[in-house]
């Protein structure tokens, strides 16, 4: 009798053990693209999974252009289940090309109206805004006798010969965001020849958004073409910048998300997307950017210019997203010349 009741414990045992090792095994996997900044992946991952521990993300990670052009390139065979974090004029291109789901997010109708796409179902949910700005380093532009730009032409002056790095449009959302906006404030054919005038003054083009601000924050180069948040967080660390909003006004994007069509997990790609838009996660990404999706929830960023928000151009997203192919080819004939190797 003994014996029998040994062995049904043990075979109790057993099978919990492999109840669980199989509920584990079970546990959803999201292969996520993102062009998130790599010091927030953890952070983003660690808090949606407080609400949803079964499902693991793998990040793949790089700058806009780079995750753009990947997901253009994998078209036929789609490799990522969720896009979290991309350019939405990027994700407006995919949509172009047939490859989002339609889904709209539990809760997007609470979202400003700007961060969502306006087709029912939503294809596509923005996150947060991140603008333009110009990063001076006042130590190192007094040791080159450098007065205080407070214009985009401003920066075509022979007097910035070799001072002013930005990021290569091809590569970076933020450097998509200058030129497209350039071309909207001062017309295709003076925005060429802004962009002309402003490549004798180029030291070299970056493939990240940020870096010409991390590098004007390290006294590495006196102006930085980069975005307004990475400067304020630049700043808040004791950098000597100024963050410059130019007068002529300044281009912005949306960090957006979506689901890839054809994903083989799509409920648990859903759930991504519907905590992507809630408000836990718009408090999130305001910890990185002073402009978010979910009205009410953005609090003030410590350096962050205060005029920034009338300084925003009246942006066309979808002219930007159409005639993202032809802008950048004309860009890498022009111009690549001077980026950095990859």
């Amino acid at each position: 009798m003994k014996s029998k009741t040994l062995k049904s414990v043990l075979a109790s045992v057993v099978g919990v053990m492999l109840g669980t090792v199989a509920t584990v095994s079970v546990a959803e996997e999201l292969t996520v693209y993102t062009a998130v900044e790599a010091e927030d992946l953890k952070k983003y991952a660690k808090n949606f999974n407080e609400d949803y521990p079964d499902i693991k993300i793998n990040w793949v990670r790089d700058s806009t252009g780079i995750i753009t052009a990947k997901l253009l390139a994998e078209k036929n065979n789609p490799q990522a289940d969720v896009v979290w974090g991309l350019a939405a004029t990027s994700l407006m291109l995919l949509k172009e090309e047939g490859m989002l789901e339609g889904y709209s997010p539990v809760g997007v109708e609470k979202l400003d109206s700007k961060f969502r796409d306006a087709d029912n179902p939503t294809t596509w949910t923005g996150m947060d805004a991140w603008v333009a700005s110009v990063c001076f380093n006042t130590v190192e532009a007094e040791k080159a006798g450098l007065p205080m730009p407070t214009s985009w032409k401003d920066l075509t002056k022979p007097v910035y010969k070799n001072q002013v790095i930005m990021p290569n449009p091809n590569s970076s959302g933020t450097g998509f965001l200058d030129v497209s906006s350039w071309l909207q404030l001062f017309g295709e054919e003076e925005g060429w020849k802004y962009m002309d005038a402003l490549h004798e003054n180029i030291a070299r083009y970056t493939h990240s958004g940020s870096k010409p601000c991390k590098l004007a924050a390290a006294g590495e180069i006196p102006i930085g073409i980069s975005f307004a948040f990475r400067g304020a967080k630049s700043k808040a660390k004791g950098a000597p910048l100024e963050i410059i909003v130019p007068s002529e006004g300044v281009g912005w994007d949306m960090e957006a998300t979506a689901i890839i069509k054809g994903t083989k997990k799509l409920e648990a790609a859903k759930k991504l997307v519907d905590w992507s838009v809630t408000r836990k996660a718009n408090e999130m990404y305001n910890e990185g950017y002073a402009v978010v999706a979910y009205p009410g929830v953005a609090k003030p960023v410590k350096y962050f210019p205060e005029n920034i928000a009338d300084a925003m151009i009246d942006n066309d997203f979808g002219w930007a997203a159409s005639n993202r192919k032809r802008i950048l080819a004309e860009w890498q004939k022009r111009y690549d010349s001077k980026s950095e190797a990859k």
